[in-house]
């Protein structure tokens, strides 16, 4: 029976050097002593790269928002707003009312049958901004015509400006993700590297 060289019936057969095959202890050391070195380099940039995902997808969530409150605005040919975290920011208004402190949320207003206005929450608050993260300044509240036109809550022109800036100080650059709407339709996100305060 032909055996692989370097055993012979199930135990290790010596070299050509009178040696058993196979590995020392001072080799699996230094083996071990490289996978850790390896690892403690890896986890801090595996850390970073985790919490700059966690960024995007918050200025990603609040993309999506703006993009349902301006759809929803269409579609019911009537105002439509993106809550604030601020009660003043969203205004005292029925609809800015409804909002509340409910940062994220989406709220819309129509006619019922009867004539009256009636308020629907069509997306909850937002769930995503957690420590290490957090809202440096204002979320300014969005309220959408019919046209889908953005318009800061409160006033009657297109809104140029940021609607929220989340950062983290964990990370020492590219830590804030500014999401801004221009002309009051192109929302759009800024990377940029500041003290998140």
């Amino acid at each position: 029976m032909n055996r692989p060289r370097g055993q012979q019936g199930g135990k290790l057969a010596p070299d050509r050097g009178g040696r058993a095959a196979g590995f020392t202890l001072v080799e699996m050391v230094v083996t071990l002593v490289i996978v850790a070195v390896l690892f403690a380099l890896a986890v801090p940039s595996f850390r970073s790269m985790v919490i700059s995902n966690r960024l995007t997808t918050a200025a990603n969530e609040v993309i999506d928002a703006i993009n349902i409150a301006r759809v929803e605005a269409i579609k019911r040919n009537g105002n439509v707003q993106l809550c604030s975290s601020t009660a003043s920011l969203n205004t005292t208004d029925t609809l800015g009312t409804k909002c509340a402190t409910s940062a994220g949320a989406v709220y819309g207003a129509s006619v019922g049958s009867d004539g009256a206005a009636v308020l629907d929450q069509i997306r909850g608050p937002f769930i995503g901004i957690a420590s290490p993260l957090k809202i440096s300044g204002d979320f300014n509240a969005l309220r959408f015509n019919g046209q889908g036109m953005g318009m800061k809550a409160g006033s009657s022109g297109p809104y140029n400006g940021a609607v929220i800036d989340i950062c983290t100080s964990s990370l020492s650059a590219n830590n804030h993700r500014k999401v801004t709407l221009v002309a009051g339709s192109i929302a759009q996100i800024e990377v940029s590297s500041e003290t998140c305060t």
